[in-house]
């Protein structure tokens, strides 16, 4: 089956708006891999659909068919390998993930272009952009309360104080993204512990925790001196 030129120059061009649409939204939020990529990709799987579609027709002798599927197949686990570019661990959180998978769902935009499915192709772009901006906003919105919280906890150095405060955390579904521990201090106050220090805590949490219970099994550790969240002091009130 031949393929005109101004067919190629079609779908090429068609790859290229489709991923640029897709990149240009990953692009505006300065995610690692942009409008650029998403380009390159869409149109290089279409590139390699085309070829795989109909550069061998001709080439293959009587009773042979081409297999445009194995092509196909390999630009899909290529891309696989691009996309793990993209994620990035940063002191234990995971980002990059959507960027991986939009680079992903593009390659198979371009593979539908190049074998002239442009419907789904075009679809598909729509629902991405959609998932993307949308989705997105709505994603936003409906966690807004379960966003990344400051406490900071002036407590007597003993051992095994940060496994007690992460086991309390832990029973409340409260997860620790960050600890910055201060330098201990000393006192001065003439008790048996003589040195104090301060655990800076980043933490992701649930829509329903009550902080009073918080608090309150908090200060119930007794080497816990002082409780600051969000920049204000709880002052002890919860015993």
């Amino acid at each position: 089956m031949a393929i005109t030129y101004l067919e190629i120059v079609l779908r090429l061009l068609l790859s290229v708006l489709l991923g640029g649409l897709v990149g240009f939204e990953r692009e505006s939020h300065n995610r690692p891999a942009g409008f650029r990529t998403h380009i390159l990709v869409c149109t290089g799987s279409a590139l390699v659909m085309l070829v795989s579609s109909y550069s061998f027709v001709d080439q293959l002798g009587v009773g042979f068919e081409a297999d445009p599927g194995r092509i196909a197949a390999g630009v899909v686990t290529g891309i696989g390998f691009l996309g793990a570019g993209t994620i990035m661990q940063q002191r234990g959180s995971i980002r990059g993930l959507t960027t991986a998978a939009s680079i992903w769902v593009v390659s198979g935009i371009g593979l539908a272009v190049g074998v002239g499915f442009y419907f789904g192709a075009v679809l598909t772009t729509v629902l991405v952009l959609l998932s993307l901006f949308l989705l997105g906003r709505i994603e936003k919105s409906f966690f807004a309360k379960r966003r990344l919280r400051t406490l900071i906890i002036t407590a007597l150095v003993q051992p095994g104080l940060l496994g007690v405060i992460g086991l309390i955390l832990g029973e409340m579904m409260i997860n620790i993204r960050k600890i910055n521990l201060g330098d201990p201090e000393p006192t001065g106050n003439g008790s048996g512990h003589s040195e104090k220090i301060v655990l800076e805590l980043l933490l992701e949490m649930p829509l329903d925790v009550n902080l009073g219970t918080l608090f309150r099994r908090l200060y119930d550790v007794s080497s816990v001196e002082e409780i600051n969240w969000q920049g204000e002091s709880v002052v002890r009130s919860f015993n």
